[in-house]
C-alpha cells in the first residue's frame, strides 16, 4: 500500500493543510484504515477504492476517528490522482453523499481541484450549546460579529459557524481543548468554524478540531463549503458569488480557499484549491 502526503490549498509544501492519501485502499478494513491514519498523523487521511462507472468510494479518517467528509483531503486526493492519471472528473461516494470533483492543469503547471458539496443546510445553535461553546473558547458575546449570527452549518459535516467581531479576537485563540472536544463529540460537530469578515467577499478562518486529536486545521474545505451555504441561506452574499477564505495564517501554514456560491437554493457549494506533494511517501502493510 502506498500512502501519499499532500498539502492542500497551497502550492508551497510549508503551507496548507497536510493530508494522507491512499489512492488504492482495496481490501483495507476499518481498523486498518484507522491505524494508517494514526500513523500518518495528519488531521485526515483519505482512502479511495475504485468502483463501477468511474465512481470511487472514499473514507476519511482522522488519527482518532472516521469523519463523514473532508474537503482538504478530497482536494489532495483529486490532485494526486490527476498527477498520475491526468486531469478530468471524479465521482466520489462519501459517507455524506456523492461529491463530484474536477481537476485541471493551469498554464503554470499547477493542478487545481474543485469539489461540489452535497446540499448545504444550517440551523440555529441552542442557547445552552452556544453558552458552552463560548465558554470552552473563552470568548464572550461581545466578541461576536452581530451581523453574522452563530449557526450550525452542514455541507458534508456539521460545523458551528461563529464570527468574531475583530481580526485580533480570531488571532487570539486559546481554548479549553478537553471541554471543547467533549462538547463537539456530544453534538457530532466536526470542527468549529471561527471566522472574521474582512470585506464582503474575503474571510479569515480558524478551525479547532479536538475530536480528531488536532488542535487546529490549517485549511478546512468542508467548513468552507458549509460557510458558503450559510452565507447564501442568510442572504449575507448576493449569489452567484465567489468568496475567498484565508486560513492557516495564524498557524504559519497559509492556505487559500475559493468558495463558489451558486444562486440556486439547495445547490452544492464549490470549493477550489491547489495541492502539492510533500517529500515523504510512506509504505505500509497496515
Amino acid at each position: 500500500m502506498e500512502i501519499l502526503r499532500y498539502a492542500a490549498f497551497t502550492t508551497d509544501p510549508a503551507g496548507g493543510n497536510p493530508a494522507g492519501v491512499v489512492l488504492d485502499a482495496t481490501g483495507l478494513d476499518d481498523a486498518q484504515m484507522q491505524r494508517v491514519a494514526a500513523q500518518v498523523g495528519y488531521s485526515e487521511t483519505a482512502f479511495l477504492t475504485s468502483g463501477r462507472d468511474g465512481h470511487f468510494t472514499v473514507r476519511y479518517f482522522s488519527p482518532k476517528a472516521e469523519v463523514p467528509f473532508c474537503g482538504h483531503a478530497t482536494i489532495a486526493s483529486a490532485v494526486a490522482y490527476a498527477e498520475r492519471h491526468g486531469p478530468g472528473a471524479l465521482r466520489l461516494d462519501t459517507r455524506a453523499g456523492l461529491v463530484e470533483v474536477t481537476t485541471e492543469v493551469r498554464a503554470d503547471g499547477t493542478t487545481t481541484a474543485t469539489l461540489i458539496s452535497v446540499e448545504p443546510q444550517s440551523k440555529p445553535i441552542a442557547h445552552g450549546d452556544l453558552a458552552a461553546l463560548l465558554d470552552a473558547l473563552r470568548w464572550k458575546l461581545d466578541d461576536l460579529d452581530p451581523t453574522m449570527p452563530p449557526r450550525i452549518a452542514f455541507a458534508g459535516a456539521w460545523h458551528p459557524i461563529v464570527a468574531a467581531a475583530s481580526r485580533q479576537r480570531l488571532a487570539d485563540l486559546d481554548y479549553d481543548m478537553a471541554a471543547l472536544g467533549s462538547l463537539m463529540a456530544e453534538r457530532d460537530w466536526t470542527t468549529i468554524d471561527l471566522v472574521y469578515r474582512e470585506s464582503p467577499l474575503v474571510f479569515h478562518a480558524r478551525n479547532p478540531f479536538p475530536p480528531g486529536g488536532v488542535v487546529e486545521d490549517a485549511a478546512t474545505g468542508a467548513a468552507a463549503a458549509a460557510l458558503g451555504g450559510y452565507l447564501r441561506e442568510l442572504h449575507l452574499v448576493n449569489p452567484p458569488a465567489t468568496v475567498t477564505v484565508r486560513q492557516g495564517d495564524d498557524m504559519g501554514r497559509p492556505s487559500l480557499l475559493a468558495v463558489g456560491i451558486p444562486a440556486e437554493t439547495g445547490s452544492g457549494i464549490a470549493v477550489t484549491g491547489t495541492a502539492v506533494a510533500l517529500p515523504d511517501v510512506l509504505t505500509s502493510g497496515a
